[in-house]
């Protein structure tokens, strides 16, 4: 062979970027033949472009200054083949037989740097014309900047992921969509880039949340408009600004302000407000099929607009309203009254980026991936039952959820045995998915569909949680829960299914117990840093083996539990799904069992009072708006007022003014003279349910105050 002059670019693609570019099949397959002795000569040109002649006769070369689509084979294939990703596993091999060590990659750059006529240049003038198009509208998007473990920057934008594994080369991007759509990602992800370079007033951060390109109106928190390369990007602070609506204020204040007029928001938002109000004006129990109906049009019609996460709560609310017409154990009043709040609130925050998903795309087309089984999670009702997988998606480092639904109601045992995509549920949910037939909602669900063209496979998911990527693989809790400081209120951030899922690496299990008051399973657990968090499974009649078969798996050496991670009382709660053993792993939903094995008793916990008023005084609203706000019951009035006077007692004045506010919505002039009774209880309901949905998420993160003895039960929201 003839040793070639350095190329950094091909020394950056590693087997790991080298499947995102071509797939894994292809990347095992070329490595293999070099093993074997069939390994190509490489020659350079003087335009440092790289030539590698096989045995066979097949010729390939990769000119300088392109990507993997640049360059060219003899062979039939079309695409990226096995010859051109030989080519670069056998410059790396000779590369590193080489006697002087090749140069290292920069440890920092921004894909932010490259200009536009490069862009274009690369791209193709098309798709970065369409990228401009959605420029115009404007988008949120996550950048991420080199760190350890991770030396590649990379973007979250709404529907994929891009990253840039190798420095000062656009050609190699690489992304989770699909092939037709590449391009105009990459172009989005470098503008993305630059506009949080040009955020100059704030030190660099490892990742930011930045608002690009649109339009926003004075006050929305998301300053700037324009173009990159034509105007400044518009750029949002990181974590997004959280909603005009009332937070949290310290306790003592007095009775509540006049409520603000409410904004202009988008025509179909202000309708379904409309729907919010007369439900609650007239009371769930009073609702008929003609208020239904028109719950679910509206979310439709949210849907068609782009505002995919109200369309998302409306979805769930019609969901609510037939199963309380059925006689549903679905049915919760709580429930309701937050998906009441959560519409109303995402209307005050329509400027805030990121409150309506209005840059969400409904359905990405993803290539083909490898998705690895994150356990599963099963619940039910009498008359029928709900399996979701979860799957860990290495290269976007998010989790998906693949939904599937029974008519008749079954055991998570039974389900295990039930066929989902040409194999078994069990299977599914401790396998690895490989499919070129995968699309990506707005809201992360997964669907996978059959085609002549596409295939999907299942494989064992073996020791695949270990080598998940960060953020998917948690190692500290606590800087995981930290990352989380600054983000909106629940009630207007993304309606992202899975979005605290999470693989924790654990370094011990301590204190198993279970609490038969509050039929759960509890154990204290600590991660690879040694941060302790609360893991808690609490028991549901579907899967009557659940907690026996956690206790076993927890007490056989667990090294990592997969679960939703929370903070409560100041504390960190993981819900776990599956739990993985040196045997394997445990999908506790799907375990068989009756429920009838013998579990050691943990002392409870005591109930903390500000957890205690909050929940009560939750209830209590949740209650009113059941029975209607026009003619309230007499015994929802009284208990709204304990709820009110409990919360004064705990300190939470401004919360209690806000529940007596809802009593008499008429005193102290804090309603309009012109307004009906029922309007203006309606107003005071929403403003009193905001506050104690906020501060009932504020308490969960922060704890009970100095004088409290660690974690604490969660406040128990919907």
């Amino acid at each position: 062979m003839t040793a070639p002059t350095v190329r950094a670019d091909l020394l950056a693609l590693t087997p790991e970027a080298l499947a995102a570019l071509a797939n894994r099949g292809l990347v095992k397959r070329a490595a293999k033949e070099l093993d074997a002795g069939t390994v190509p000569e490489l020659t350079t040109g003087d335009d440092a472009s790289v030539r590698a002649l096989f045995p066979d006769g097949t010729a390939a070369v990769l000119p300088a200054g392109t990507g993997l689509d640049g360059a060219r084979c003899d062979c039939a294939a079309t695409g990226v083949c096995r010859h051109l990703v030989g080519l670069v596993l056998a410059y790396r091999r000779l590369a590193g037989d080489a006697p002087s060590p090749a140069p290292e990659p920069p440890a920092e750059w921004s894909p932010g740097a490259i200009d536009d006529d490069t862009l274009t240049g690369a791209l193709g003038a098309r798709p970065v014309a369409a990228a401009r198009r959605t420029l115009r509208r404007g988008y949120d998007a996550v950048v991420h900047r080199p760190a350890p473990g991770r030396p590649e920057p990379w973007v979250e934008l709404p529907a994929c992921t891009v990253r840039f594994p190798v420095p000062g080369e656009i050609g190699y991007a690489t992304t989770d969509a699909s092939p037709a759509l590449r391009a105009e990602v990459v172009a989005l992800a470098v503008w993305a880039f630059r506009a949080a370079d040009a955020e100059a007033a704030r030190p660099a951060e490892r990742s930011a949340t930045v608002r690009v390109g649109g339009e926003h109106p004075a006050g929305a928190g998301a300053p700037g408009a324009g173009a990159p390369g034509v105007g400044a990007p518009g750029v949002g602070a990181p974590g997004a600004a959280a909603p005009t609506a009332p937070a949290a204020p310290p306790p003592g204040a007095a009775a509540p302000p006049a409520p603000r007029p409410r904004p202009a928001g988008p025509r179909g938002l202000d309708a379904a407000c409309g729907l919010v109000e007369e439900l609650l004006l007239d009371g769930v129990a009073q609702a008929g099929p003609v208020q239904a109906g028109a719950v679910d049009r509206a979310g439709r019609a949210l849907e068609r607009d782009g505002l995919h996460w109200p369309a998302a709560a409306l979805a769930e609310l019609a969901g609510q309203l037939a199963a309380y017409a059925d006689r549903s154990a679905a049915h919760r009043p709580e429930l309701v009254a937050a998906l009441l709040t959560e519409v109303h609130a995402r209307r005050l925050a329509a400027a805030v980026p990121g409150a309506l998903g209005t840059d969400e795309a409904a359905e990405t087309p993803l290539r083909q991936v490898g998705l690895t089984a994150l356990g599963c999670r099963v619940t039910g009702r009498a008359e029928s039952s709900v399996a979701e997988v979860y799957f860990a998606h290495p290269h976007a480092g998010t989790v998906l959820v693949l939904r599937r639904e029974w008519p008749q109601h079954l055991t998570g045992h039974a389900l295990a045995h039930r066929r989902l995509l040409s194999t078994t549920l069990g299977a599914l949910a401790t396998g690895t998915l490989v499919s070129e037939s995968v699309r990506r909602t707005a809201g992360r669900a997964l669907t996978v569909t059959r085609g002549r063209i596409g295939a999907t496979g299942i494989t064992p998911v073996g020791r695949s949680w270990t080598r998940l990527p960060p953020p998917l693989l948690v190692g500290d809790l606590a800087a995981l829960t930290a990352s989380w400081e600054g983000r909106p209120p629940r009630l207007i951030r993304p309606r992202v299914a899975a979005e605290a899922v999470r693989v924790v690496a654990l370094s011990g299990v301590e204190d198993i117990g279970y609490d038969p008051g509050e039929q759960r399973l509890e154990a204290v657990v600590r991660d690879a840093a040694g941060n302790r968090a609360l893991l808690a499974s609490e028991y549901r009649p579907g899967c009557p083996g659940a907690l026996d078969a956690l206790a076993d798996a927890l007490g056989q050496g667990a090294t990592h539990v997969s679960g939703a991670v929370s903070r409560e009382g100041g504390g960190i709660r993981i819900d776990p799904v599956a739990v993985l053993t040196p045997d394997g792993v445990t999908v506790p939903d799907l375990a068989p069992g009756d429920g009838a094995a013998a579990l050691a008793p943990v002392a409870r916990r005591a109930a903390d009072p500000l957890t205690a008023a909050l929940e009560e005084a939750v209830a209590a609203l949740a209650a009113l708006a059941h029975g209607g706000l026009r003619t309230p019951a007499g015994p929802a009035l009284a208990r709204t007022g304990e709820a009110a006077a409990a919360l004064h007692r705990t300190g939470l004045r401004r919360a209690a003014a806000l529940l007596r506010g809802v009593l008499d919505p008429g005193a102290g002039g804090a309603t309009d003279p012109a307004a009906t009774e029922g309007s203006a209880r309606v107003a005071a309901w929403l403003e009193a349910q905001l506050h104690l949905l906020v501060s009932g998420e504020l308490l969960a993160a922060e704890g009970p105050g100095p004088g409290g003895r660690g974690p604490v039960p969660p406040v128990r929201l919907p």
